[in-house]
């Protein structure tokens, strides 16, 4: 079968590998969509820890297809199914797995990260992934290209619930930060603002949810208050990976709002300076997020599958 791998720093090659074969306790997923990440885009530009020359990784951990083969001890699927599947697997036995927050799991291990991922034409489930549930059917209604954005999206729905939902503002115009806008929409917030410095993002963000108030360019503080008649932002999402992004949006917040930093920041710049006096005055609550639960994955399906979130519309290839 044909799959991407990753050798190391910028070294990836489109390579013919021996197809899986699984014992009775797996199962083989035909892989008919998998979405790129930001975190593929990183393993390729900095390389990762075990990865090389001799280690090679099919990378890939957003991922949806139809079973190929079932192991004979497995009863809860069926070949010819449409799934879509959850990337990181506890240990099983620790506080955050029992707990059902097996993303949480100090020892997870992750399709397309650690293990052998979906940008291949075949990808085996290990015996542990399907006896934690990250596996889940697929809607008739929910196309393989869609059920491949589960993830990404099912990492915003995570987000959200850990922050609350309010009307609030969107830092970053990228993927990440169209679907927090979303999401935010479908629970019911009356105005969004979004933000980037790039105006391409821009334009094509408006284009796809042309209901966001878009914002731009200097003083965005002032600008922030005009449109919120100097209340501020309730709740605001910062969806990149910028400190100097988390540091400003301390000064965008209403009294008593929420900020939730999405995602991680480069090693060379993950200290951040924070206005600890804006965090005592205003009554401010900090939320951080990572990954997402099979609970988060499993509602965001139901969402998608439900068309209330316009998903498809981040497809450009």
């Amino acid at each position: 079968m044909r799959a991407v791998q990753l050798y190391g720093k910028e070294n990836m090659r489109i390579n013919n590998i021996e197809k899986p074969q699984i014992n009775e306790n797996e199962i083989l997923l035909k892989i008919k969509a998998a979405s790129l990440c930001g975190t593929d885009v990183r393993m390729y530009k900095n390389g990762a820890t075990g990865i090389d020359e001799h280690h090679p990784l099919t990378l890939g951990h957003e991922i949806s297809g139809i079973i190929e083969e079932v192991g004979n001890n497995v009863t809860s699927y069926k070949i010819g199914q449409r799934v879509s599947v959850a990337p990181n697997v506890g240990c099983g036995n620790c506080d955050q797995c029992i707990n059902g927050n097996t993303h949480l799991c100090t020892n997870y291990r992750a399709f397309g990260i650690h293990l052998a991922g979906g940008f291949a034409e075949y990808l085996k489930i290990p015996e542990k992934a399907i006896q934690q549930g990250n596996i889940t059917f697929l809607a008739n209604s929910t196309s393989f290209e869609q059920a491949a954005l589960i993830e990404p999206f099912s990492c915003v729905f995570n987000g959200q619930e850990i922050a609350g939902s309010f009307p609030g503002e969107i830092i970053g115009g990228g993927p990440i930060g169209i679907m927090h806008a979303m999401l935010a929409f479908n629970k019911g917030a009356g105005q969004v603002i979004l933000t980037d410095h790039h105006e391409n993002r821009m334009e094509a963000v408006k284009k796809i949810l042309p209901q966001l108030t878009i914002l731009s360019g200097e003083n965005l503080a002032d600008k922030i208050a005009e449109k919120t008649q100097g209340k501020g932002i309730d709740l605001c999402i910062v969806a990149a990976p910028s400190s100097q992004a988390q540091t400003e949006s301390m000064y965008y917040m209403a009294t008593n709002g929420r900020l939730l930093f999405f995602g991680g920041l480069p090693k060379n710049r993950e200290n951040v300076a924070i206005n600890t006096n804006i965090l005592h005055y205003k009554q401010l609550r900090i939320f951080g997020c990572t990954r997402a639960s099979l609970s988060s994955y499993r509602n965001s399906e139901k969402l998608i599958a439900s068309g209330q979130v316009p998903i498809e519309r981040l497809i450009t290839n």
